[in-house]
């Protein structure tokens, strides 16, 4: 059962979306933000340790959950939207959490945002100019999604037709797993077709405006000027991809320190304990 007793569940205007946001607790902000296929829901175990001593925000990302489906998809439009919510709930600086596709609007809110944003957390990313610019065949093998999703049309047609096969409901993703109200949030988002198209624009514009953002500030020296934790899951595939992440992540930050998680990929699910530590001691530092 999601432990969000304590948390307001509200709809907040920003921009030209609307965004279903929870929020909790007291004390210094820290947003959450969920990656691929999930909602906001997926923090409901961490939340909760964090609003002990934070003001915790966990939205849903523009065109995932129930935050309005609309383009543009690119992660400094994303980043805009938490931007603008922060400052809606009476948050002019925050800290920032993201993991998978919500560490990549970490990183623009960062980049884009530094005035507003004083630490930054990314849990199993690394930037996407990155990623593709060290895509070789062992990436494509194992991240092939990324350039599936990218294709028009076709990964609707799939994904649509059986939504539960495609995310591996019962298999990968389980009540028991997620907890059951998580999974029935999740279940709900994956079986909308307005929301798969949405998640599939996000994956399109990281091969497109994301990159070109992204390859912009590397060549003109830009980097995060607010420290920056680094956490990658230990059964994930990350160390396997990039060997040393720190080294990966050290020319896009001035202050950087991070560490494995022993977890899969759903860190948030699978190890709350160790991942809510890890980021309140870097809230603390």
């Amino acid at each position: 059962m999601i432990v969000f007793d304590s948390f307001t569940l509200d709809r907040v205007p920003v921009g030209d979306v609307t965004l279903r946001v929870r929020y909790g607790g007291d004390g210094p902000a820290v947003v959450l933000l969920h990656g691929h296929p999930r909602t906001h829901t997926t923090w409901h175990r961490v939340a909760p340790l964090l609003a002990e001593r934070h003001t915790v925000v966990c939205p849903d990302l523009r065109g995932y959950g129930e935050s309005t489906p609309v383009p543009p998809y690119s992660k400094r439009a994303m980043a805009a939207d938490i931007a603008g919510l922060m400052r809606t709930l009476g948050h002019e600086e925050f800290a920032v959490v993201g993991h998978d596709r919500g560490s990549y609007v970490a990183f623009r809110l960062a980049m884009d945002h530094p005035e507003r944003v004083t630490r930054l957390t990314v849990v199993d990313s690394v930037p996407i100019g990155e990623a593709l610019a060290r895509c070789g065949a062992e990436f494509a093998r194992k991240w092939y999604h990324w350039f599936f999703f990218a294709q028009p049309d076709i990964p609707e047609r799939v994904i649509t037709a059986d939504p539960d096969a495609w995310y591996g409901v019962g298999v990968r993703s389980t009540p028991e797993s997620m907890g059951e109200e998580n999974f029935a949030d999740f279940r709900r988002a994956i079986h909308d077709p307005a929301t798969v198209h949405a998640m599939l624009e996000d994956y399109r514009a990281g091969l497109d405006a994301d990159r070109a953002n992204d390859d912009a500030d590397r060549a003109a020296g830009r980097r995060v000027t607010c420290p920056v934790q680094v956490l990658w899951s230990t059964r994930d595939d990350m160390e396997e991809l990039y060997g040393d992440l720190l080294a990966v992540w050290r020319p896009w930050a001035t202050d950087l320190r991070g560490g494995p998680v022993e977890s899969g990929h759903h860190v948030a699910e699978e190890s709350p304990e160790e991942l809510a530590a890890a980021v309140a001691e870097f809230l603390r530092s």
